[in-house]
């Protein structure tokens, strides 16, 4: 061999391993209907979960407004009241438990829907 043809060899040779290191690196091989492997970029999930804490929230305020309204208004902010009294933690479960202008509508969109 020549010395032209061992460069432009080893030249094709350090593009395929740099391909390969690429698509090794967040590719996949994906088969399409005529057989043919295609690599795409894998989706990477990154950054934090908006839409999961919405849903917690919205569940949370849907369970809060439950309570409210099979409990009572008045039987809701005693009990929440109680839990004011008790340590640390009770005291920041009835910070968060107590009854706002958003968990008071949706009771009284459970208890009256129409």
């Amino acid at each position: 061999m020549t010395d032209a043809q061992v460069h432009d060899f080893q030249k094709r040779v350090r593009g395929i391993s740099r391909q390969h290191r690429r698509l090794s690196q967040g590719y996949v091989q994906l088969v399409e209907r005529d057989g043919l492997l295609v690599p795409t970029r894998r989706q990477m999930r990154r950054g934090f979960p908006i839409k999961g804490l919405m849903i917690t929230l919205i569940g949370f305020m849907v369970f809060k407004a439950f309570l409210f309204s099979q409990v009572g208004a008045v039987n809701y902010t005693d009990r929440v009241q109680t839990l004011a009294k008790g340590s640390t933690i009770e005291q920041a479960g009835a910070w968060i438990m107590q009854d706002d202008p958003v968990t008071i509508a949706i009771a009284e969109l459970i208890t009256n829907p129409f």
